[in-house]
Formats: structure tokens, sequence, C-alpha cells
């Protein structure tokens, strides 16, 4: 699977001792979350998907999704589209913001995503992938990567097929999600995919797909032998995952820890979470935003759901507070 000279994925060693990363979840990678999995210790964060067309049309909106907290030293960019020229402006337009990586998505299930020929629509035409990435490659000196999934449904597996095209036109490292676009989150990830994948080519491979847990991310690297993990709904409600490994890194012989966490902890980080929204976004649509966050701090928390069914209704800092002080009254009270 040789090609173009990709620029390489250029991380600092320290980074790749641990080598996990926020993958780009549509409406939760904000600004304010991708923060504080940094806080936390991810290696890499990704934003949000954005629109190349959008982003080329000077859409606002783009701007947002293209903004970072100071803490972010480094970053990376997730684009989709299905045009390699307009994918090849929007490189370009990134390329000022100066991320660490600018990936182009070729996973995306969604429907309306599909539909304008971008996402996993583009797993169907692998020439087509190599066209973009080339593209963007000739537009921009920023590394390029891509995020697959093993095929269109389990009747075309092709990952060998689309990431050869990626790569042999310049693409810098590739993301299997062990999933095909008919599965979208449902059933299991194919781990051994990534693992075929990661012994076969000339560039890094990220896994992706099942990893709720530190315990999952260093079976993952075990199991298939991939260079790094992408960690998407695992890291929803539990930016301390990147913590855990962080620390694994340097005490390897503690072994993966997910034992249960504070409340008093979980309270203190979803407060900090909520004031780096609200310092973005503004109180209104900080808090309205926020109301999954919280559902995803609290889950499994013993009277979370309570809590939860309160926090629907809330919409502002202080409606918030009272919550959190609620949760770390109720964590006092316990023996």
């Amino acid at each position: 699977m040789n090609g173009t000279k990709a620029t390489p994925f250029a991380l600092e060693e320290e980074k790749w001792r641990a080598p996990y990363f926020l993958a780009p979840v549509a409406g939760y990678s904000d600004i304010a979350f991708r923060a504080i999995c940094t806080e936390f210790g991810a290696a890499l964060c990704y934003t949000e998907m954005i629109s190349a067309e959008a982003l080329v049309r000077g859409h606002p909106r783009t701007k947002e999704l293209l903004a970072r907290d100071p803490i972010e030293v480094r970053y990376a960019v997730q684009l989709f589209g299905s045009d390699p020229k307009t994918l090849a402006k929007a490189a370009q337009i990134v390329s000022a913001y100066n991320p660490v990586v600018i990936d182009l998505n070729c996973g995306c299930p969604v429907p309306k995503i599909i539909k304008a020929g971008a996402g996993s629509a583009l797993l169907r035409t692998p020439a087509r992938i190599g066209e973009i990435v080339r593209a963007m490659r000739d537009a921009t000196a920023l590394p390029i990567s891509v995020k697959l999934r093993t095929g269109w449904d389990q009747n075309s597996i092709n990952y060998f097929e689309t990431s050869s095209a990626a790569i042999e036109a310049g693409a810098c490292a590739i993301t299997l999600h062990g999933r095909t676009r008919a599965q979208g989150y449902s059933g299991s990830a194919d781990w051994a995919a990534i693992k075929a994948l990661a012994a076969q080519t000339s560039v890094p491979v990220f896994g992706s797909g099942d990893v709720f847990s530190a315990k999952d991310a260093i079976a993952m690297r075990r199991m298939t032998g991939c260079d790094g993990v992408m960690i998407a709904r695992g890291a929803i409600g539990n930016p301390f995952i990147f913590t855990r490994l962080k620390t694994l890194a340097i005490q390897p012989e503690a072994g993966p820890s997910d034992s249960p966490l504070s409340p008093c902890l979980i309270a203190q980080t979803a407060r900090h979470h909520l004031a780096l929204a609200i310092q973005y976004l503004g109180e209104k649509n900080a808090c309205i935003e926020f109301r999954k966050h919280f559902c995803a701090y609290t889950k499994g928390l013993p009277g979370g759901a309570a809590l939860r069914a309160k926090a629907v209704r809330c919409t502002s800092f202080n409606e918030y507070e009272a919550l959190l002080t609620e949760l770390e009254n109720s964590a006092d009270s316990q023996p």
C-alpha cells in the first residue's frame, strides 16, 4: 500500500506513549468538551465533522466549530463532503487554523450525509476517496488522514480497497471503525478487521468501535496491534477515561482500572464543563446543549435518574448548580 508520499502524522513522543484520541462526535466534540478531554489527558481531540461546502461558502457556524480553547495546543479537524475541489478549498481554509491533521470522514452513516454523497457513501467509490485525498494533499502541506468503516454492508466489505486508495493518494493515517454503514452503531465492532488492516498498511492505523472503558482501549491495542484508539461514545460523560489511560502509559504495571468514580469528582467536572460551554456559547444555548452531557455524566449514579428528569428543564447555570450540589450532598450522605 505505497503511493504518494504522505506528510507524517506528527505527535510528540510523550503523546504517542498514550495515543488515545477523542473522536469527532457530532453534537458532542465541541470546544468545551474538547477542552475538558484535553485537560484530562487526551493525546488529540477532533472537531465535530465540518461540512466542506459550508466552510467554503463562509457559513458562520463552521467558524464556531473550528474555534479552540487555549488549552488545545494541538487539535485535529474533520471535514466531510464529496467534491474533490470543494474539499481542497476547505483544506486550504482549515490550514490557517494549524491543526495537527485534517481528517476526511468516509464513515458517517447518517442518511442526510449519505444522500449528499459524503460520509459512508464514499465507501462505495474507493477511487473517489483517492481523488479527494489527492486534491486535499495538493492544497495543503498539512497531513491528511481518513476515517473509514469496513464497508457499505456485509456483502461489500472493502476496507482494504478504500484504505489503499487513500494511502496511495497520500493519506498519512487511517482510522477504521469496525462496523459497516448498514450496522450504524449496532452489533459488535469487528476488531479483527482493524488487526488485519494494521498488519498490512504503511501508515498508522487507529481503531474505533466498542471502546467504553480504559480496559477496552488497552484490549483493542493488544488484540489488533493498532497504533492508537479513537474513543467516541466511551468518552461522553467520561473524560476520565483519558486520565486513566495516560496513567497506564506511565505505570503499566498498575493495569487498567475502571473502578467507580466519586460523585463529587463527576459533579466538579460537569460544573467546569458547563462553565466552559457558557463561556463559548452563552448561558441559554450552553445550558440547553449541556442537558445531554449532564445525562451522560450522571448515568449509573445513585439518584441519577431523578437528577436527569430535572436536568431536561434546566436553562441556567444556577439550575444546574442546584442539581450538582444535590449530587455532591448525596455522595456525602452515603455510608
